[in-house]
């Protein structure tokens, strides 16, 4: 008795979900049977998330902010990818340093994966030093002393000033 052997050969399915595809006798039967059905494509490959480091200054505020396109290298998958995103995005004083940072891709399908990057975060602009004049009296050894809060004058730095130092804090007699 006669038979029925579709022949399905490699499709390309630009969309995922339900596709109509059409398989037809192939024994020669005469009417020539043309049978419709149903095929459905799914994506199960994730997509290939590829990450960089990254170094990124401080602005003259002391804040700082990345993008999920800053730290991806190209990541892909076939069907195309959905979003990027990134974990941490915004940094500041606090932050100087290195963090790992890590990055999602998502796919159109709704597939995930992840990479880390190494995103170090610097402080590039120098604090302003303010100095005001001052007069000092000498003790009655010849001597004094000064400090750099003594002639600071609203030194400031965005990320804070960590120290500060004078190159000549003691005064004799001998050094006038």
């Amino acid at each position: 008795s006669p038979y029925f052997a579709p022949i399905i050969t490699h499709y390309i399915f630009n969309d995922i979900d339900d596709q109509p595809v059409t398989s037809t006798d192939t024994i020669n039967i005469l009417p020539t049977n043309i049978f419709p059905a149903l095929v459905n494509v799914v994506d199960p490959i994730a997509p290939i998330a590829n990450c960089q480091n990254l170094t990124i200054e401080l602005d003259e505020n002391g804040l700082a902010s990345i993008t999920a396109d800053d730290i991806d290298n190209g990541s892909a998958d076939a069907c195309g990818i959905a979003d990027l995103a990134a974990d941490i995005t915004h940094f500041n004083c606090n932050d100087i340093g290195d963090h790992t940072v890590t990055l999602t891709v998502s796919s159109n399908h709704l597939l995930g994966s992840t990479c880390t990057a190494n995103v170090t975060i610097v402080d590039p602009t120098a604090p302003t030093a303010n100095c005001q004049d001052l007069t000092v009296e000498l003790d009655d050894d010849g001597l004094a002393w000064l400090s750099a809060e003594d002639i600071d004058n609203g030194s400031a730095d965005a990320c804070g000033i960590a120290s500060m130092g004078l190159d000549n804090f003691d005064l004799a007699c001998h050094k006038l």
